[in-house]
């Protein structure tokens, strides 16, 4: 799996896929070019440990996807 070094960018990162131990809460930006590709990177907030993992749909599951 590969993500853009940064947009515009034909540059590909590494991606490790591990197993989530905790929950972070980020800021992202919807904006998408015209191929398909996320604008901005996700910032990290803070670390959320009042929520578990339980907590938290998977990504592309709940309120959230169904309204994309």
């Amino acid at each position: 799996m590969g993500l853009s070094a940064t947009w515009g960018s034909r540059d590909i990162l590494d991606t490790t896929l591990v197993h989530p131990d905790l929950v972070a809460e980020v800021s992202a930006d919807r904006a998408i070019d015209h191929g398909g590709i996320y604008r901005h990177p996700l910032l990290f907030q803070r670390l959320r440990l009042d929520v578990g993992l339980d907590d938290v749909p998977l990504f592309g599951e709940g309120p959230a996807a169904a309204a994309s």
